[in-house]
């Protein structure tokens, strides 16, 4: 495959052999043997970089494609491959140096009669890119979550049907349930998918005062996971309402919590009092009723905004520290754009041009890339 049309842009030869792995390792021996060297993890994508075929987001994308989680997950990894953020990045480059440009001119040529922008003019020319870099550093929330998912831990007392709601999530008995209490003595972790959305589950054991060794273990490791969640979902069996009262008062205070009254298909179900700040779903982990409702709660507080499905745009921790020093650097100039403080105005710019070029590729240390290629398999 000659370059510059291949992957990494240089020219590429493919061997191909039939038969099993041993006819496979013994052509890869023999091509070692004859000068070839492994590849190290990342190197193709870096080479593809490095020769011009994409950038920095783009070789980030294709990471983010191997290790994603969801559809949604997928979706947002294929439109940074096809080149969104990078798209998005260049147009906020391109109008800083514009504005620089415009700066460096009033410098060099301080004394003669030209026509300038008004500093009115130049400030509402930086708010339009301060209020673009904040609305594209506002997405790291999506990327983080389709990145890297969310933590979901299942609580409560014993025989509440933690397990059982698991099993209900996963759609397949993962965890055991029997109507004797304390079953699951220590933490279960699944995968799962809510709405799209990347779910990290975990099954605690019930939370009581436990004279088993073994079960005092698991309710310690409990409470420890339960100080670490993301979303917690507290669930109360609704016909034993007493069971209320054992929920700890510092879960009640944190927004991230949903009270689950589960069992709510049992004649014997009574309504739970709790006051109104307090999110409640009333469900049944045995017939599946009230569980979209509870998706819905859970999906809320993921986004904590009505959200789309079609993301277009989700940067990761990378992009979105770069672009808050920007956002810094922009402010830093608006105000002294009103002083008419050129020469400070143009430093600050050129910091906001290094880190939003640092976002593409631009400018970046070979630190920074080595850090994001070592993140690559051994073939990619």
């Amino acid at each position: 495959m000659p370059g510059p049309n291949s992957y990494t842009g240089e020219d590429v030869v493919e061997l191909q052999c039939h038969g099993g792995a041993f006819s496979s390792r013994r052509l890869l021996a023999a091509v070692l043997k004859n000068g070839a060297r492994h590849a190290e993890a990342g190197e193709f994508t870096r080479r593809a970089f490095i020769n011009g075929k994409m950038d920095l987001t783009q070789a980030e994308a294709v990471i983010d494609i191997i290790q994603a989680h969801s559809e949604m997950a997928l979706h947002v990894a294929n439109r940074q491959l096809d080149g969104s953020i990078g798209r998005k990045a260049n147009s906020l480059y391109d109008l800083a140096e514009h504005l620089l440009s415009e700066i460096e001119v009033r410098m060099d040529f301080v004394e003669e009669d030209l026509d300038f922008e008004s500093g009115r003019d130049l400030s509402n020319r930086l708010k339009g890119l301060l209020e673009e870099v904040q609305k594209l550093k506002e997405s790291k929330n999506e990327g983080e979550v389709l990145r890297h998912g969310i933590k979901v831990v299942l609580g409560g007392a014993p025989n509440a049907g933690k397990s059982s709601m698991m099993n209900l999530f996963l759609g397949r008995d993962r965890a055991i349930v029997t109507e004797i209490p304390g079953t699951t003595r220590d933490v279960l972790e699944e995968f799962a998918h809510v709405r799209g959305i990347p779910v990290r589950l975990f099954d605690t054991a019930g939370i009581r005062e436990a004279e088993d060794k073994v079960e005092k273990i698991g309710v310690d490791r409990s409470r420890s996971y339960l100080q670490e969640a993301q979303i917690i979902l507290w669930m109360v069996d609704s016909t034993n309402p007493e069971t209320l009262n054992e929920i700890p008062k510092e879960l009640l205070e944190r927004e991230e919590l949903i009270v689950v009254a589960n069992k709510c298909d049992d004649e014997n179900s009574k309504p739970l009092n709790l006051p109104e700040t307090v999110k409640t779903v009333k469900t049944s982990a045995l017939t599946g009723e009230g569980f979209d409702q509870l998706l819905d709660g859970i999906e809320s507080l993921v986004w904590k905004y009505p959200h789309s499905e079609d993301v277009d745009v989700a940067v990761n921790s990378r992009h979105a520290e770069l672009l808050e020093k920007a956002e810094s650097e922009l402010k830093e100039v608006l105000f002294a754009i009103e002083l008419e403080e050129w020469e400070i105005v143009a430093v600050a710019l050129r910091g906001v041009l290094h880190n939003i070029g640092s976002i593409t590729g631009k400018a970046v240390s070979p630190d920074i890339l080595d850090n994001i290629f070592s993140r690559f398999c051994i073939g990619k």
